[in-house]
């Protein structure tokens, strides 16, 4: 798939307003911020501006840019990392003279102007990071570049544990380490925690529930929350605490959100779990997506299918 459009229509305008998805996860702000520097390294008569929500464990990557409306007169959109139209954080990106999404998740809406997506690369920032190297002759990079592309692929990888890790990854990755990254600056600041988050850790590992065929959760409840003191994506963040469960191969966090909607974070080391998530009003990868559940008394709902998927899922290995 070629990305030359992409350079194409970046050196033709003066203006480039990147644009993130809500709720920010390590990969949108690494895909996001690591353009942004290896643009403005670049072209640094162009201005650059990268726009959406903040997450503050991400703050080391970089602080999103404030504009107004007449900023996007005669400007290049570019969304990074946001399947569909309704997550992107600014919705002020189709203001733009065009727009153009970047994307490694299922397509699911075709919006733009021109779209490049990879579903075979396990994080946007690959996508980035590939787009740089191919074009080192007119590309520069940077150490914030760097460290931005690193921190959205190793986030999205699960710390390269994910199935959707290539060969294809480890070459990229590879370059930055040529470059001079330091990649254990950034896992360190990624493995900080605060002591309000360690101790929800415990409650979570103290917890957690099961249904009958092996679906481990957790009810990130907003008296939990409260009671612990921390903000939601530190809550949130600890999903992966129960991915460590023998017979548990789907695992799942619910929490609840502005307008006391439950979403759901879903987890697999086993059966693909995107369509149960698309049946429940959410999306994304096999083995790691999210669902817009509803309200708690729907929490059940999501419970019982999952379980149903993983016990279909044990009598498959089993005939196998």
């Amino acid at each position: 798939m070629d990305k030359k459009f992409i350079l194409e229509k970046i050196l033709e305008y003066p203006k480039i307003i990147i644009h993130m998805h809500m709720r920010p996860d390590g990969d949108c702000y690494g895909a996001g911020f690591g353009l942004k520097y290896i643009l403005e390294e670049s072209f640094p008569n162009k201005a650059i501006y990268i726009i959406g929500e903040t997450a503050d464990y991400l703050k080391f990557v970089g602080e999103v840019d404030t504009i107004t409306d007449d900023v996007y007169q005669g400007a290049l959109s570019i969304v990074v990392d946001t399947a569909t139209k309704d997550r992107v954080a600014d919705q002020r990106y189709d203001k733009g003279d065009y727009v153009i999404k970047i994307d490694h998740h299922l397509p699911v809406d075709d919006y733009g102007d021109d779209r490049y997506v990879d579903i075979s690369r396990p994080a946007t920032a690959q996508i980035i990071l590939e787009f740089y190297l191919e074009n080192t002759n007119i590309l520069k990079m940077n150490m914030k570049a760097a460290k931005a592309l690193y921190t959205g692929i190793v986030t999205d990888t699960g710390r390269f544990k994910y199935r959707s890790v290539t060969a294809e990854t480890f070459r990229a990755v590879a370059k930055l380490l040529d470059f001079g990254l330091d990649f254990t600056e950034v896992l360190a600041v990624l493995d900080i925690k605060t002591e309000n988050q360690m101790k929800l850790q415990g409650y979570v590992l103290q917890n957690f529930e099961k249904t009958a065929n092996g679906v481990a959760y957790i009810k990130m409840t907003p008296e939990i929350i409260q009671k612990y003191q921390v903000s939601m994506e530190e809550a949130t963040s600890l999903v992966n605490e129960l991915s460590c469960l023998e017979d548990c191969p789907v695992w799942i966090l619910f929490a609840e959100y502005e307008n006391n909607i439950v979403r759901a974070r879903l987890r697999s080391k086993g059966p693909a779990i995107n369509l149960l998530a698309n049946r429940h009003g959410g999306g994304g990868h096999p083995m790691a997506c999210g669902a817009n559940v509803g309200t708690w008394a729907d929490v059940d709902n999501l419970l019982n299918d999952a379980d149903e998927l993983v016990k279909n899922y044990r009598q498959t290995l089993k005939s196998l």
